[in-house]
């Protein structure tokens, strides 16, 4: 291991926006944040969005810049690129960013019900091998459902014409999930303008893009009866 990384690990070690639990405080039981991230962490009930598989934290810090008036989550298992993006927050004074090492795989520990409003997944592995592991298999969705609020919004941003097909062929076969937008090329669509948000590009869309690749986007809605129940009881 690199020395600058190591070094990158010891300092997330001091970053109060970054949270790094230990395997034993998530395998099996609920981490000790769960359903307080927004009293705790960032000291409101504004909406909290969480992207997955943040990487740097690009678009998480720039969804935050965009949109103050909500609270926004960048979840990775790579701490040496969450450095970069706890690292910037602190610089930037964003009171509204916040950042977790962990396995998307056990995400049902870190969140409670009706906790999120919306995920981003921007550029995830395509895993063309294992469907299983797509971040927007069906296995994943019910994880996400269990803490999502009533009609919550997933964004997926990628440059794989097959996750994205694929995506959306999943979601088309549920009853609880609806799509809502489904752009096959965003920078030809003409839609970026109307879609500000969209036109954040992180390192690897401008890598990809270079590349002549295609930018795609589905935004589909979450039907979840059973946390609105809850909710009003």
């Amino acid at each position: 291991m690199g020395k600058d990384k190591l070094r990158r690990f010891e300092e997330n070690k001091n970053f109060h926006n970054l949270y790094q639990p230990s395997f034993d405080e998530i395998f099996h039981r609920d981490y000790e944040l769960k359903g307080r991230w927004g009293e705790h962490v960032f000291g409101n009930n504004h909406p909290i969005v969480l992207e997955l598989g943040c990487g740097k934290g690009e678009y998480t810090l720039a969804l935050a810049a965009l949109h103050e008036d909500m609270n926004f989550l960048g979840m990775d298992i790579k701490g040496a690129r969450l450095w970069r993006g706890a690292r910037t927050a602190l610089e930037e004074h964003r009171s509204n960013v916040a950042f977790v090492r962990g396995r998307i795989e056990f995400i049902e520990s870190f969140f409670g019900p009706g906790e999120v409003s919306e995920i981003w997944i921007t550029f995830p592995d395509p895993q063309p091998k294992r469907e299983n592991k797509r971040l927007t298999a069906p296995p994943f969705l019910n994880k996400y459902k269990a803490f999502l609020k009533p009609e919550a919004v997933i964004h997926l941003k990628t440059d794989s014409r097959e996750l994205f097909d694929y995506t959306k062929e999943v979601v088309q076969q549920r009853e609880d999930m609806r799509i809502l937008e489904a752009i096959p090329d965003i920078y030809r669509s003409g839609e970026v303008p109307a879609h500000e948000i969209l036109s954040v590009r992180t390192y690897y869309e401008s890598h990809f893009l270079a590349q002549g690749k295609a930018i795609t986007y589905l935004k589909f809605a979450v039907d979840n009866p059973a946390i609105q129940t809850e909710a009003a009881g």
